[in-house]
């Protein structure tokens, strides 16, 4: 299965960019008895036009607020069409050198807040580093920013969490977009966020 988007530009009378849509695209592929001429990549190319295939568990959290897991070199092309200033990486590993590349041709500022990612479900969640993560979110000069971590679901979670607390959603609303990211996996400790 391939998603592709489409990237489409509203203009105002005065003819300059209001926003922008992207048209996601969901096509199933199934391997026929064809075969790519030697050195082609397939996989960014249907019927000749670009993909943009966004990352793992990709959304929108607000205006100028994305999030999704690891992004890899196919997605690269997605989120240009973001025009990204900012990307905060809650993962302790050094960002990869392909997408520390994409970051410097596109100008994109990397904010590195290295949380362990733990399968214990009590493990305290550094609120210091939540904390100045949040200030990254809410500074308006990083936007467009998009929160990743490895797959979008628990430290993304968190902090997508704590700000839908500063936008004073109730905890039960918080707890069911963490629980639709996160799917069986929820963490108890990363729901305390009283």
């Amino acid at each position: 299965m391939q998603v592709a988007a489409e990237l489409q530009h509203t203009h105002h009378h005065q003819d300059t960019p209001m926003c922008r849509q992207i048209q996601l695209t969901i096509t199933d592929h199934t391997v026929s008895h064809t075969t790519a001429v030697a050195g082609e990549d397939v996989s960014d190319k249907l019927d000749g036009e670009d993909l943009f295939v966004p990352p793992l568990n990709f959304a929108m959290v607000d205006n100028g607020i994305f999030r999704s897991g690891f992004p890899e070199p196919a997605n690269f092309s997605f989120l240009q069409t973001l025009g990204l200033r900012s990307i905060i990486y809650l993962c302790p590993e050094p960002y990869p050198e392909a997408n520390m590349e994409f970051l410097k041709s596109n100008g994109i500022k990397l904010y590195h807040f290295g949380i362990e990612g733990h399968k214990e479900p009590f493990v305290n969640i550094p609120e210091d580093t939540i904390r100045e993560a949040l200030k990254v979110v809410l500074d308006v000069r990083n936007h467009p920013v998009i929160i990743h971590c490895k797959r979008g679901k628990h430290r993304t979670g968190c902090l997508v969490g704590c700000y839908r607390k500063l936008q004073k959603w109730c905890l039960s609303s918080v707890f069911d977009e963490y629980q639709r990211f996160a799917a069986a996996k929820a963490r108890v400790s990363d729901q305390s966020l009283e």
